[in-house]
């Protein structure tokens, strides 16, 4: 199992309730999509998992480990493990499309020529390996949104969370996003999208989660 949530709810000062009891679990390997209205909670779900937030009650487990008795000196190592990405990419407009991607190998602390190694890779699965010394604002938002996959990916994380990755894409571009994380899952990444787009995923053949009012329907 990668991910299992057991009777999590997650209660927000004030009263808000985001997450309400929800259970819910996610293969190794599998690749899952996670839709509902806006505010049904879906952010909140993927920000438990990468330990942004803490759920209220609940049991939370991701790839055997159990985040409620995770210590303060230890979330930053398992959150290295993860692989996230977001509807904006969050790219340093000052910087390379390759010392982007190579940013989380450096926080590592991995060697050069092993980064470059990593950075070509990862840049050449999702198409962007001519580019790899442009500047982000030289790319198209399709371009951008690539780059902050493959800066997710590059690590080789086992498990890879994207929270509206296509929101700010037209259809085609949002079909071209899928299929890369399609080719991720094909090798073996367990994936949980966050999408509010029925008509994108309808099509594919992967389970769907229905978030409403903070419950799994």
């Amino acid at each position: 199992m990668m991910i299992k949530f057991d009777q999590v709810s997650k209660r927000y000062p004030g009263g808000f309730e985001a997450l309400s009891q929800v259970n819910f679990s996610l293969q190794k390997g599998e690749m899952v999509f996670l839709t509902g209205h806006s505010g049904a909670g879906k952010s909140t779900l993927l920000k438990l998992i990468a330990m942004l937030e803490l759920p209220s009650s609940g049991q939370l487990v991701v790839n055997g480990v159990r985040l409620g008795q995770l210590k303060k000196r230890d979330i930053a190592a398992y959150r290295s493990s993860l692989g996230i990405t977001f509807q904006s990419p969050n790219l340093l407009n000052d910087r390379t499309i390759f010392d982007n991607v190579a940013l989380p190998l450096q926080i590592q602390g991995l060697a050069p020529l092993m980064i470059t190694k990593r950075v070509h890779a990862a840049l050449d699965m999702v198409g962007l390996l001519s580019k790899e010394r442009m500047l982000p604002l030289h790319l198209s938002a399709g371009e951008q949104q690539r780059v902050g996959i493959a800066r997710a990916v590059v690590h080789k994380p086992a498990l890879l969370l994207a929270d509206e990755p296509t929101g700010n894409l037209d259809p085609s571009l949002s079909a071209e996003i899928m299929k890369l994380f399609e080719q991720f899952n094909q090798v073996g990444v367990s994936i949980l999208i966050a999408t509010h787009d029925l008509a994108l995923i309808a099509g594919m053949k992967h389970r769907i989660v229905m978030l409403k009012g903070g419950r799994v329907c």
